[in-house]
């Protein structure tokens, strides 16, 4: 469409001036574009298509009270008029108004009918509107499309949000002529197929709330339950009945939840990539890849990207819980005891290497991990995804995530191992490092094995 054309406004207003609808086409082989109804839906898909040179013709039960309500380079005039001139109609009238048409039936006859229409609610068992309209029309072609596009979106443009337009219908070449006219106004066609097979689906397109997203949220908080009530029976109320006191409830609300996240995250990363790895045991078994899988298991590999967002969401999660520990009010106290019991004791150096190492390492992985989600995270967005070659993006999706349970695996191996005694950090990792003390003075000097061992004190006289 021309830049120039896009500045116009979509809808003006109609002025004693109007100029007739063939001082408006710009190409004399563009089709009349025929729409019956006058309604938000109607005005929005007039300007878009007065906006990219289509001749529109508006039916209407009211052809004077309409009259200003469209742009002024569309006629407005009756239903049977506006039929008897279009090529292609618009049926943007509500399915209970559908029995109003019965007298157009042959000005209609071997036209293309699209039907816009949505259902009120979910009903599997009704005829979808796209072929109650195709039984009142026989010789009509008709094709179900530009139901779920909303009329804000015809007026303002398409984005990248909402650009695609399914379509579905039994005549090919009516399918071909609206896959054009989507084109010519900026939106992207997908061929859905056949109308009995289709249509019902598409009207209860628009009434779904993330429909691919219900299994794996609900699988996420399953998990996330599963693992908290457990992390609450044993650093919650395990130690609560063994002290008897109510310390541990102050867990519930952020360490509860940040030691349970981390754990759902590698769950939900492993039921990625579990199914391709089943899908690929199943081919071997059955020595083809040419069969089809089992119900069940096509779901399941459809869903992963839903569930590999969701892992990314509790490791973010999970990442901002762990910045927010030290600012609990909580920590602070147990700080403030601690240094209380080491100045009592009568402990002048509190610094243990092996809890470091520990910490430096866990932290260091966990960032590493997050990392390599995030990137997975970014590359399944579609613009990310459409700008990779189909090799980038196999690479991206086959070696990264390993790394990512590597890393994450390490983690939670670091932050769970068993208590680690003398150089067994070093040991583990293959370094040979001095000891180290620290001194109030903020220096540090390795520690001899003659300074570690105690020094009799010599009388004096």
């Amino acid at each position: 469409m021309p830049r120039e054309e896009m500045k116009r406004p979509l809808i003006r207003g109609r002025g004693a001036g109007s100029r007739p609808l063939e001082a408006s086409a710009s190409d004399p082989g563009t089709p009349v574009v025929g729409v019956l109804g006058t309604g938000d839906f109607s005005r929005s898909l007039t300007g878009r298509l007065v906006a990219s040179g289509y001749q529109v013709v508006v039916g209407s039960r009211s052809p004077k009270r309409s009259l200003t309500l469209f742009p002024e380079e569309a006629e407005v005039m009756s239903q049977m008029e506006a039929a008897s001139q279009a090529d292609l109609v618009f049926v943007a009238l509500f399915p209970e108004h559908y029995s109003t048409l019965a007298g157009l039936k042959q000005v209609l006859a071997g036209k293309v009918l699209v039907d816009v229409s949505n259902g009120v609610q979910v009903n599997i068992g009704r005829t979808s509107h796209a072929e109650q309209l195709a039984a009142m029309f026989p010789e009509s072609h008709v094709v179900k499309g530009f139901n779920t596009v909303s009329a804000w979106a015809l007026q303002t443009g398409p984005r990248d949000g909402n650009r695609q337009i399914l379509l579905c219908g039994d005549s090919a070449d009516a399918k071909e002529a609206v896959s054009q006219l989507c084109r010519c106004l900026g939106f992207v066609p997908v061929d859905a197929g056949l109308l009995a097979l289709r249509a019902l689906d598409l009207e209860h397109l628009p009434l779904r709330l993330f429909p691919a997203w219900r299994v794996p949220l609900l699988s996420t908080l399953a998990l996330f339950v599963l693992f908290y009530l457990y992390n609450f029976l044993r650093d919650v109320l395990h130690p609560f009945v063994a002290s008897g006191n109510a310390r541990p409830f102050s867990k519930m609300p952020v360490e509860t939840v940040n030691t349970t996240l981390p754990a759902v995250a590698l769950v939900t990363l492993a039921l990625v990539y579990a199914p391709g790895s089943l899908a690929a045991v199943m081919q071997l078994s059955r020595g083809t890849k040419y069969t089809r899988f089992p119900g069940w298991l096509d779901r399941w590999l459809g869903r992963r990207k839903q569930l590999g967002l969701c892992s990314f969401a509790c490791a973010a999660l999970h990442a901002v819980y762990s910045l927010c520990l030290p600012m609990r009010r909580s920590a602070r106290y147990k700080m403030l005891n601690d240094a209380f019991k080491q100045v009592k004791a009568g402990v002048e150096d509190s610094w243990q290497e092996e809890q470091v190492w520990r910490m430096e390492l866990y932290l260091s992985v966990g960032i590493m991990a997050l990392a390599i989600l995030s990137l997975l995270a970014i590359a399944s967005l579609p613009s990310v995804a459409d700008a990779l070659t189909w090799r980038e993006f196999t690479f991206v999706r086959q070696n990264v995530p390993g790394g990512g349970s590597v890393y994450s695996k390490w983690r939670e191996h670091l932050r769970n191992v068993g208590p680690l005694t003398g150089n067994s950090v070093r040991e583990r990792l293959g370094l040979r490092l001095p000891t180290t003390t620290w001194y109030p003075d903020a220096t540090r000097r390795p520690v001899s094995e003659r300074e570690k061992s105690p020094v009799p004190s010599t009388p004096t006289t």
